[in-house]
């Protein structure tokens, strides 16, 4: 994840949000610390989820997080606020794979892929095409590996 050049670059994401960091989220040399910094990007997860399903599907899918990756790339400081962003790295059969990066001061600090694998009443399920339709317009711009890949 951190060699794709184009995760580094916040135009790419289809989603992004501020956040404020507060003073409990730095460590004892002042940076973020790493558990802050994926508590932003769970808080990142749910409001993209929030925002992308909130009335939008007759039935709310229901994900399961398969997968977490968090490469941290630089220091983050507070109190500046930092940009969350998303897209989705890769469309699967049962599952897709969420592109997440933070910036701060428009350079970014870190990058989480997260695997969501929607689920049915007796495990895995096929994406429902009604979903499939809302997700392909967020791909990360560039990607290569779109619908069908693993899941």
């Amino acid at each position: 994840m951190k060699a794709d050049p184009r995760r580094r670059d916040p135009g790419n994401y289809a989603w992004t949000a501020e956040m404020e960091t507060r003073f409990a989220d730095m460590d004892v040399n002042g940076h973020l610390n790493n558990v802050a910094i994926t508590r932003f990007f769970e808080e990142t997860r749910i409001r993209f989820n929030w925002s992308l399903f909130a009335g939008a599907l007759a039935e709310r899918p229901r994900f399961l997080v398969g997968h977490v990756a968090v490469d941290f790339l630089a220091e983050g400081h507070y109190p500046a606020p930092v940009t969350m962003a998303y897209a989705l790295a890769s469309i699967g059969t049962t599952s897709f794979r969420s592109a997440k990066a933070m910036f701060q001061k428009g350079r970014c600090i870190a990058l989480c892929d997260t695997v969501l694998v929607h689920r049915g009443a007796d495990g895995p399920a096929p994406l429902p095409d009604a979903l499939r339709e809302r997700l392909e317009p967020l791909l990360l711009k560039g990607a290569a590996a779109t619908a069908g890949g693993r899941g």
